[in-house]
């Protein structure tokens, strides 16, 4: 079985060393790289004033945060949900940077760059020069974005489980098909797995048809015939 955590922040800024902290984190559990339902959510008292254009990204407000509890008070329910698990992050040295920083802050073992898969790379790698920004890999692939008014932890995080799906190779996944050999012991699964070719008429020419009578002419006792 192969766990993987889709990892999302939204922060007051762009640079933790600036003293800038996060505000909301999702996570998104997949199981044999599809989702199961299964996440963590968390908006976070930042601790901080929230300037007006994080406000304008996200619609998150310090009057808002300011109820929710302190990164130090979620920071176990988190580390226990993604476990040792890999992560899979959209611009990865960003949401670990802010990750990493508030563990510090608590004196938490920072997470490894080792356990992380950044899909911004995996896009450049398999788009070279084409825009690889989470709206544009959703419009690439066709997925929904009308709910994405604003940046959301939770949001992003499913949606970027279904861009990650599309990196990895899409419906064909899904399909099972790999270049395995059939073996006796597969051959129920592969057999579960029908393609339906559209209809084709094929309609005989008149010459055709001549060359197929003086085909049947040539045939003794042909059935044919009859």
């Amino acid at each position: 079985m192969l766990r993987e955590i889709i990892l999302d922040t939204e922060t007051t800024g762009l640079s933790h060393q600036a003293g800038h902290r996060i505000v909301e984190i999702g996570c998104i559990e997949l199981i044999n790289h599809l989702p199961t339902g299964q996440h963590f959510h968390a908006y976070i008292n930042p601790e901080r004033d929230v300037p007006p254009e994080s406000t304008a990204i996200t619609g998150l407000t310090y009057d808002f945060l300011k109820n929710h509890r302190i990164f130090e008070l979620i920071a176990n329910e988190f580390l226990s949900f993604i476990q040792g698990d890999q992560l899979i992050i959209h611009n990865a040295s960003f949401d670990m940077g802010f990750l990493n920083s508030e563990l510090g802050r608590l004196n938490k073992p920072k997470l490894e760059g080792s356990r992380v898969t950044d899909t911004l790379a995996m896009a450049r790698k398999k788009f070279p020069g084409s825009p690889a920004s989470l709206d544009a890999l959703c419009k690439r692939f066709q997925i929904d974005l009308s709910r994405r008014d604003k940046h959301g932890a939770l949001l992003d995080s499913q949606l970027l489980a279904q861009v990650y799906l599309e990196l990895l190779g899409g419906r064909q996944r899904q399909l099972g098909i790999s270049k395995t050999t059939t073996t006796l012991e597969n051959q129920e699964e592969v057999a579960a797995v029908v393609v339906n070719f559209p209809k084709r008429d094929f309609v005989l020419t008149a010459s055709e048809r001549e060359a197929h009578e003086q085909l049947l002419k040539n045939i003794d006792n042909s059935l044919w015939k009859y």
